[in-house]
């Protein structure tokens, strides 16, 4: 009996935005999701009712009057750390996501809303990390008593914290911390590493004819396969919706090139369920590639340089590879 209530307990979502437009949309999508809403229209109202109730997630807008989305942020993340954020901008520039992510939201929306079913999307993966690591904690505590099971219930926790629940792929935050290391490293030891992004070209159009449940499916299914076409001192991780990016540890851009090719093949001949609905009856991917030092000495030029390089080969009409500093692409 105590199982089935926890099952049907509502979980709580507070909404915090000086738009009353946009709570309202936000209200009404979660609360058909089937969550318990509450709404707040400046940072000041949202830490006051954060006093009164516990929430299992939080999705602000970033630029508020007085007390700022990221502001926020911190705050929640100093004082409730089992709560998780979700940030809205209307300023869709990579260093405004990657400095919410890096300050410790879970993930980001972008307004106007041009598909409510990403809301929904977010929300319920944050509130099942929410679910999750409460279960963990639980679990965490009844196994104390023996250190053998103590340690296999810390590698959960840890393993949970640097993976994406929906690929099993690393996660865009740990993604972060690696690139970092990785930087420190080829810096010191004279070394050179590089950085492959790409995204899955058509994916709307995937969604939009089989359904976002479909769309989920092919993007575990892509994460199974990237997991066996990398090598072990790889790190493969999901960056954010369709977009993926892997490290190359010390890998020069030629080297680089020549994976990420291979791997552009690779997905391109895949079959997939549901490619044949898809231009020239294929899932495809267009791949960016910068390389350190050449590219950039650090993470947010390395990561802006693959970004752009990865646009370039969407704008020559997809499926290609397209290397930093260079002009010339490969691809079908």
């Amino acid at each position: 009996m105590d199982q089935k209530v926890k099952m049907t307990e509502k979980e709580h979502i507070l909404v915090v935005d000086d738009e009353d437009t946009v709570r309202s949309v936000l209200y009404q999508v979660l609360t058909e999701d089937g969550f318990a809403v509450s709404k707040a229209a400046s940072g000041e109202e949202a830490l006051q009712k954060l006093k009164e109730e516990s929430f299992a997630l939080v999705i602000t807008d970033i630029k508020m009057p007085g007390i700022t989305g990221l502001v926020l942020q911190q705050k929640i993340k100093a004082q409730y750390p089992d709560t998780q954020v979700v940030i809205i901008t209307s300023h869709a520039s990579l260093s405004t996501a990657i400095s919410a992510m890096r300050h410790g939201a879970y993930d980001y929306l972008f307004k106007p809303f041009g598909d409510l079913d990403l809301i929904s999307a977010s929300a319920k993966r944050a509130v099942e990390k929410v679910r999750l690591t409460r279960e963990n904690r639980e679990l965490l505590v009844k196994l104390k008593k023996n250190n053998i099971e103590l340690e296999k219930a810390n590698h959960t926790l840890k393993n949970l914290a640097c993976r994406d629940g929906l690929t099993g792929l690393y996660n865009h935050r740990y993604f972060q911390e690696i690139l970092y290391h990785e930087v420190f490293r080829a810096g010191r030891n004279n070394d050179n590493f590089s950085l492959v992004f790409f995204d899955l070209d058509h994916f709307k159009q995937y969604n939009d004819t089989h359904g976002h449940l479909e769309g989920d499916k092919l993007l575990r299914m892509l994460g199974l396969v990237l997991k066996k076409a990398v090598r072990r001192s790889d790190v493969v991780a999901r960056y954010g919706g369709e977009e993926f990016v892997i490290i190359l540890p010390s890998t020069s851009k030629k080297s680089a090139y020549i994976v990420a090719e291979k791997l552009r093949r690779y997905i391109e001949k895949y079959p997939f369920e549901g490619r044949e609905t898809q231009p020239k009856g294929k899932i495809t991917v267009s791949i960016g590639i910068a390389t350190f030092p050449d590219d950039g000495t650090d993470r947010t030029e390395l990561i802006h340089r693959a970004d752009k390089a990865m646009y370039r080969a969407k704008g020559s009409g997809r499926n290609a590879v397209f290397v930093s500093g260079m002009k010339e692409a490969t691809g079908g």
